[in-house]
């Protein structure tokens, strides 16, 4: 017994004669951190939320900017990614940014409308041609206006952002004619120009928040929905169904929002860093969009026997015919100037527009 005291004693002994050295050592040498733990008290947290899925557009292009803004600032930011409606919903995430429990977020256009009525521009129907006239739109002078037009007294528009041409779905017969959305209910995002489109289908629509879309098409609460490929791929639209018209009838595009009290608080060297950082994720966005909605489209192919039908040139005129009404309506809303602008893009982009 008084053996294994006298080791333990030693031990003891030795321990703390150990830790006291240490300590000694300690005081006349900093501490060496690795990479990872280096400056992370003086890391700046960038929250960004929205609520489409993982695989989509403005998901990737999120991580992208988040990728580039931790590069760029040499790991000084982190942008953290928030998918899927985790933190908030369509309904919540604007007062969530004004109040600064997010610095950013990514509504579609259409959502906010309300408070920036110059966006209703970027839901009129056919409004761009081709994927080229949406590039020219977004970044050249139209995306420039709209952006200003976003800056208030809490937020800043930072960026345009595209998701490609929506397209159309239902479980009640194919959609080719105009009179074919006749007695439909669609869920619809919000927005004024939306509601007014499908109002002269004779469409009765319903805002059902994005993520309970599928569940509501499944019970039959709605018959169809519009909506981008990359969308329907990734929520499964296309499994309760059973038509999709490729129709490219409208864009659905996201406009970037950033605190403005978060900004305007970021040391100017981030701030540079950050728009470099935005400046090319949206390209990134805008070369790759087309690209993620074809493959979700062959995807779509091969998983489902959702039957699929083109508008031929014929139909579409039909519907632009029906629809054009809207760019009366909106010009006092938009602004003369911003929709000369859109016409003159249209023209140059090969769009008949003399009947707008």
């Amino acid at each position: 017994m008084k053996k294994v005291m006298w080791v333990l004693l030693v031990s003891m002994f030795l321990g703390l004669l150990l830790y006291t050295t240490f300590n000694l050592l300690s005081n006349d040498k900093d501490i060496v951190y690795d990479d990872e733990q280096e400056g992370l008290n003086d890391q700046i947290i960038i929250k960004f939320s929205y609520v489409v899925a993982e695989n989509t557009p403005k998901a990737l292009t999120a991580q992208k900017f988040a990728e580039l803004a931790q590069e760029k600032t040499n790991g000084r930011v982190k942008v953290e990614v928030f998918p899927n409606g985790i933190l908030y919903s369509d309904e919540e995430e604007i007062e969530a940014i004004k109040n600064g429990n997010v610095q950013m977020i990514a509504p579609a256009s259409s959502k906010v409308t309300s408070i920036f009525p110059e966006l209703n521009l970027l839901d009129l129907p056919f409004a761009f041609p081709t994927y080229e006239s949406i590039d020219e739109a977004l970044t050249g002078e139209i995306g420039k206006s709209l952006l200003k037009a976003t800056n208030t007294d809490r937020l800043i528009g930072f960026s345009l952002w595209n998701n490609g041409f929506k397209q159309v779905t239902s479980n009640r017969g194919s959609l080719t004619q105009p009179e074919d959305f006749q007695g439909q209910y669609f869920r619809v995002m919000p927005g004024d120009v939306i509601e007014k489109q499908f109002d002269l289908l004779n469409v009765q629509t319903s805002q059902i928040p994005f993520n309970l879309t599928y569940l509501n098409l499944e019970n039959g609460t709605i018959t169809g929905q519009e909506n981008t490929l990359s969308n329907i791929y990734s929520k499964k639209f296309y499994e309760v169904q059973d038509h999709m018209t490729i129709s490219n009838h409208g864009l659905l595009s996201y406009v970037v929002l950033m605190n403005k009290d978060f900004w305007n608080g970021l040391p100017q060297d981030i701030q540079k860093s950050l728009n470099e950082a935005m400046e090319e994720a949206t390209d990134w966005n805008l070369q790759n969009a087309l690209t993620m909605n074809k493959n979700a489209l062959e995807k779509i192919k091969k998983k489902s026997d959702i039957h699929i039908h083109e508008l031929t040139r014929e139909e579409k005129e039909s519907w632009m015919k029906e629809l054009n009404p809207v760019y009366e309506q909106f010009e006092p809303v938009i602004g003369k100037e911003l929709l000369s602008k859109l016409q003159s893009l249209r023209k140059a982009n090969g769009m008949r527009v003399s009947d707008d």
